[in-house]
């Protein structure tokens, strides 16, 4: 019995998904309901009811309500029950939420996953799991149906900093694709030009060819928040700090997102960053 806790951009495709491969699977969220699985009152009564259950929601804060706040899931946890948590977060939100789970007798993994929207629509999410490495087995068929690949990093906490590492490139690199995108444009250059160009040569990819042909149609619908990617880049900066390492592109980067915040770009696909550029 599966629960799953927050129907973002990625929950409601990773519910989905699990509905197709024939779970049965109880939801909650703040907001909406999913057709075909079980809708939950609270938190607590998803947990209490199921074995093993998944949670995806925005930032630290939301991560910690959930668990710790009124009817949480902390409320449904006894001996044996699973809770995964595979929001983007911290190393230190994740560990503190490990502890107080495992010290009610329940069973802990983060698994943060790699991937957007459509990924996750698709089945094809890259998971990144640490803690009860048993528990990571015992959810092989869930991360099948929600994922291409999945990796165990080993203890609680390093699949957090390997994510925010993972979105520091990506937020890092968007932010780049955007800056070379208005260069061109103010310097007379083609923008389809350049993005034929670099589609021919080393970085080619999917994510520059999507996000560069969003841009030129002027189609910013959210594929991955630009305020997420921004909150990640804060988080991945601090990580740095904490081991006195430094991280000069994603600090610039940082800068840009939060341009764009100020332009209302919050809610927009993080491509948006690229108006950051043109104001």
């Amino acid at each position: 019995r599966i629960g799953f806790l927050g129907l973002g951009l990625m929950g409601s495709g990773i519910v989905s998904n699990l509905l197709k491969m024939g779970h049965t699977v109880t939801v909650w969220n703040r907001t909406a309901e999913k057709e075909g699985a079980r809708l939950g009152r609270t938190p607590a009564e998803v947990v209490s009811t199921c074995d093993i259950t998944f949670a995806c929601v925005s930032d630290p804060k939301a991560a910690k309500d959930l668990v710790l706040g009124p009817s949480g899931v902390l409320q449904g946890i006894r001996p044996g029950k699973c809770y995964v948590d595979m929001s983007t977060v911290d190393a230190d939100t994740v560990t503190e939420l490990a502890q107080v789970i495992v010290s009610r007798g329940g069973r802990f993994l983060e698994a943060p996953v790699s991937g957007n929207q459509q990924l996750s629509n698709d089945g094809m999410l890259v998971i990144l799991a640490a803690g009860d490495r048993g528990l990571y087995e015992d959810c092989s068929s869930c991360f099948q149906a929600m994922g291409k690949t999945s990796f165990f990093l080993g203890e609680v906490g390093n699949a957090a900093k390997m994510m925010l590492i993972v979105n520091m490139v990506q937020g890092s690199f968007m932010a780049t694709i955007a800056e070379g995108l208005t260069l061109a444009q103010v310097t007379g250059q083609s923008q389809q030009t350049l993005l034929d160009i670099l589609n021919q040569g080393q970085l080619a990819s999917i994510f520059l060819d999507q996000k560069c042909q969003n841009i030129l149609q002027g189609n910013f619908k959210p594929d991955f928040y630009l305020k997420y990617i921004q909150k990640d880049l804060r988080l991945a900066i601090a990580l740095g700090d904490s081991v006195n390492h430094p991280t000069p592109m994603a600090a610039a980067a940082n800068e840009v997102y939060k341009r764009a915040k100020a332009l209302d770009q919050s809610d927009n696909d993080m491509s948006a960053v690229y108006r950051a550029y043109i104001h």
